[in-house]
């Protein structure tokens, strides 16, 4: 017998400790360890309970533990977990309707993270130029500063060097533009570019929301040149912004579309959606995963998007938008010291660090945390918050009043 399958394992206490002495450290996990959640509350190991407003980085859309999701997945963990893709299965050709049904798309293809949607959205584009027009319409236009995946190819065509360094060489012919810059598109995207990838509302990138008029000249680009748009809605997707994806708000509808994050409110799934035209391209064989799609994912996938995808939902999700912002606004009038701005949409903000404070959005988080309220970052200038798309007026309320608390102790301390 294995020493290492001593049967103690599953039972031995574990703690933040533990992550250091087991995991590979990709990551710098809070000191707290969280056990149990509900809706925006969450409570860690010492029982302290904390105010979610980082939804798992804009994950869990419908909170912790929705009784509606729940239930779902009880009902189908008893019924069907696993097929390989030798075979269909009815939760996720319900969840293909769907979603053809509420957007653009005449098809959908299923995976297991945003990662897998780009990859899979990227290799589409590649595939149906060199199928029309041949090898030589290759290149990839992207934003700096974007973020689309930690695949080679993703974190390629994402436009960080913080993400791609030491993993040269890279996946040749992708280049960058400045977000938001008409001019460079007009200069980048010529006859040889299979594909233009924009999120937009850039969230790692600091939480920048497109302007109307770049995404309309990105489309009219694209028509140009007859490169496909592929727009990234891994974040600001499934209701974010108040609408049920963003292109909805601006108008302008791509040729592809990837989600994933709140697709799932936390059970792995991601999808790429698109045209006929573009899906013809990938043919039997060409692409696939072992679970993309599988009973589990698409039942709770389809479960959150019938939940979402609801007038009053969405209509919901705006008025506490517009109650989150003037909130921050206000903090950020009362703290000038340390932010400048709130910027975003919908209820995917971030509050943009004065010049006394930059490179210090972790401190504020980490003061944050500390007062009972739990926020990302988006580099070191940027605080982000995504709560929970069911979040409440007395939520927001709370949330100001533990912000508040947070910046007295630092500004205190400094």
């Amino acid at each position: 017998m294995n020493a290492k399958l001593d049967s103690t394992v599953t039972t031995r206490p574990v703690t933040r400790q533990t992550f250091d002495e087991v995991l590979v450290p990709t990551y710098a996990p809070s000191a707290m360890v969280p056990v149990r959640g509900a809706g925006l509350d969450l409570w860690d190991q010492n029982g302290k309970q904390y105010l979610d407003f980082t939804s798992g980085i804009a994950v869990n859309s419908l909170g912790h533990c929705h009784p509606v999701l729940v239930e779902a997945l009880t009902k189908q963990a008893n019924t069907l977990w696993h097929l390989g893709n030798g075979y269909t299965n009815e939760p996720v050709l319900r969840l293909a309707l769907a979603l053809t049904e509420a957007t653009f798309a005449d098809r959908a293809f299923f995976c297991n993270s945003g990662a897998e949607a780009n990859e899979a959205a990227l290799k589409l584009a590649r595939k149906h130029a060199h199928t029309k027009f041949g090898a030589q319409k290759s290149r990839i236009v992207s934003c700096f500063h974007s973020f689309h995946g930690r695949t080679l190819f993703t974190v390629s065509v994402g436009g960080q060097a913080k993400y791609t360094e030491g993993f040269e060489p890279l996946p040749p012919s992708i280049d960058h533009i400045p977000y938001n810059d008409i001019e460079a598109a007009q200069m980048a995207i010529t006859d040889d570019v299979c594909a233009v990838v924009v999120e937009p509302v850039q969230g790692e990138g600091g939480v920048v929301p497109a302007d109307a008029d770049f995404l309309k000249e990105l489309r009219a680009l694209c028509d140009k040149t007859g490169a496909v748009l592929i727009f990234d809605e891994v974040q600001c997707g499934m209701g974010r912004t108040g609408d049920l994806f963003a292109y909805m708000g601006y108008g302008v509808t791509p040729d592809i579309l990837t989600s994933a994050k709140a697709l799932g409110n936390g059970y792995p799934i991601g999808a790429m959606l698109t045209t006929n035209e573009l899906a013809k391209n990938l043919g039997v064989g060409s692409h696939g995963t072992t679970y993309g799609g599988n009973p589990m994912a698409a039942t709770v996938a389809l479960n959150v998007l019938e939940t979402i995808n609801q007038p009053a939902f969405l209509a919901r999700v705006k008025e506490a938008s517009k109650n989150l912002v003037a909130t921050l606004q206000k903090v950020v009038a009362d703290y000038p010291q340390v932010f400048t701005t709130v910027r975003g949409s919908g209820l995917l903000l971030g509050m943009v660090v004065a010049e006394g404070f930059k490179g210090r959005s972790k401190d504020i988080q980490k003061a944050a945390e500390a007062q009972g309220l739990m926020l990302l970052i988006a580099g070191t200038e940027v605080v982000r918050l995504a709560p929970a798309l069911i979040v409440s007026d007395a939520q927001i309320a709370q949330a100001d009043r533990l912000l508040r608390a947070a910046l007295d102790d630092l500004l205190k301390a400094a």
